[in-house]
């Protein structure tokens, strides 16, 4: 998406405001999480033992949730903005695993901006989506402050 005026922002609620480009969920990356966060779940970790029993290894929701603002970045450039914090998200819901070794993308919509502690407050749709299958991983309403100059 080209960069938006700040002061725009509230005629495009409702648009998709973009795509990422896809990303790999590797091993590395899941054990890198693991180490992180003491999530060492053997669905997880264990590679063996998942590929036994469940025909591989996934990658941690919060891992899935975490990459956001990778994906993310770029997607929706705001111009005239001097600062942008994460305010939290609502209602996520993990609705598919992610197998090690798939990959997964981004899709964004603007759902909501509304003026708050003096910028505003936008609302994302967040849909994290796997090559190859209709479920997406994530489903998740971010929320996010956003001051102009």
């Amino acid at each position: 998406m080209n960069p938006v005026e700040f002061k725009d922002l509230p005629g495009l609620v409702g648009q998709e405001t973009g795509v990422s480009d896809w990303l790999e969920i590797t091993q590395e990356r899941v054990n890198q999480f693991a180490e992180a966060t003491g999530d060492h779940q053997w669905i997880h970790v264990d590679v063996e033992r998942a590929n036994r029993e469940m025909g591989g290894p996934i990658a941690h929701g919060y891992l899935t949730l975490s990459l956001l603002p990778f994906l993310g970045g770029g997607l929706m450039p705001v111009k005239g903005v001097t600062r942008g914090i994460n305010y939290g998200s609502d209602k996520v819901r993990f609705v598919n695993m992610v197998r090690v070794g798939k990959r997964v993308r981004l899709r964004q919509k603007l759902i909501g901006v509304d003026a708050k502690a003096g910028g505003v407050q936008i609302r994302m749709e967040c849909t994290i989506e796997i090559e190859g299958e209709e479920k997406p991983a994530c489903i998740a309403e971010t929320l996010s402050l956003l001051y102009g100059a």
